[in-house]
């Protein structure tokens, strides 16, 4: 497949390609030239929960939301009578 560089030196991925490798407004590319080549590769989003994973080690989060959880339900059953 042939693209051609615009007079900005941009250049755009042909909609196959993108489609193939996920690529989507806002996806990063890591570029690296090897020799005489350029090589593209996009920069595949994590989830978010993985950006948070070992960041809180010392927090048990499903005993707090347990507990806000029991309160809710007390809470709310307090208020049907």
């Amino acid at each position: 497949m042939v693209i051609k560089v615009s007079s900005k030196g941009q250049l755009v991925i042909p909609k196959p390609i993108r489609e193939a490798l996920g690529i989507q407004a806002g996806t990063e590319i890591h570029i690296e030239v090897v020799g005489h080549k350029i090589i593209l590769e996009p920069i595949q989003a994590r989830p978010p929960i993985e950006f948070l994973y070992g960041k809180y080690p010392k927090t048990d989060f499903l005993t707090e939301f347990e507990a806000e959880h029991r309160e809710e339900l007390t809470t709310d059953e307090a208020l049907r009578t």
